[in-house]
């Protein structure tokens, strides 16, 4: 336990001090959505903190490989979507409705925030990281990798899919193609998925358990905070997206209902 606080107290130093230069880079850039970049390579900032305080086991070499792909990609993709246009609506808003308090609720609320519940949320890096007894891959690790895989790629193709929808969007339209047939947010439940999956990868290593705290996390910010409830706030009123809310399940893919 003692060797997996002190990895927590090196990596709660390292992200606040990743937090305090995407603050900066916000300000310089005056779009604080950079956070969602941002989001991502955080965890690479993670992983490479504990790279150089310990040696890589087969089970931190297998949860570091799979993050920094997700990270990677995921950074990638909200990077090359927002370039060339205005800051995300939620963010602007918040610039509006913080006034004269905006540098330190910004610095405080988004970038301070976002890396506490990242490092709540690392908490299979940090496991995997502090024990180095090897295991063998065995069942429960293969299921944690299956469920991952399944993440990821769910999540990646929905990304996909909504890219290619917003090439040639017209005003109130909704996106109720492919994955999104079958749930408002998949790119979400994808998410959810990767970190049950991890999860279960170190579920064996000692203190394996405190891990849950990871994907129920990030289940409960994305299906109840920061990910369904506000991105759909800024579809009220609307009179397609409100059928499509109707027939279509919020997170878990599902067959629509007829309406």
């Amino acid at each position: 336990m003692e060797v997996l606080l002190d990895l927590y107290l090196y990596g709660a130093t390292a992200i606040l001090f990743y937090a305090s230069l995407c603050f900066v880079i916000a300000l310089l850039l005056k779009r604080n959505d950079i956070a969602d970049v941002a989001w991502g390579l955080g965890y690479v900032v993670i992983i490479l903190l504990c790279l150089q305080q310990f040696s890589f086991t087969r089970i931190s070499l297998l949860v570091s490989s799979m993050i920094v792909l997700w990270a990677i990609r995921l950074s990638w993709y909200i990077g090359t979507r927002n370039k060339g246009k205005q800051e995300d609506f939620r963010y602007a808003q918040w610039r509006k409705e913080w006034g004269e308090h905006f540098y330190w609720r910004t610095y405080l609320q988004v970038f301070v925030l976002q890396g506490f519940f990242l490092l709540i949320i690392a908490a299979p890096i940090f496991i995997s990281f502090a024990d180095p007894t090897p295991i063998a891959y065995n069942w429960v690790i293969d299921l944690g990798v299956i469920t991952w895989l399944k993440g990821f790629f769910i999540q990646a193709i929905a990304d996909y899919q909504m890219a290619r929808f917003r090439q040639h969007k017209l005003p109130g339209q909704i996106m109720n193609k492919g994955l999104w047939r079958y749930s408002r947010h998949p790119n979400y439940f994808g998410e959810i998925l990767m970190w049950w999956g991890l999860w279960l990868v170190v579920f064996q290593l000692n203190h394996g358990w405190l891990g849950l705290i990871s994907p129920v996390t990030i289940t409960y910010l994305l299906a109840f905070v920061s990910g369904v409830p506000m991105l759909e706030k800024k579809y009220i009123g609307n009179p397609n997206f409100d059928a499509y809310k109707k027939s279509t399940s919020a997170l878990i893919p599902w067959f629509p209902k007829r309406v």
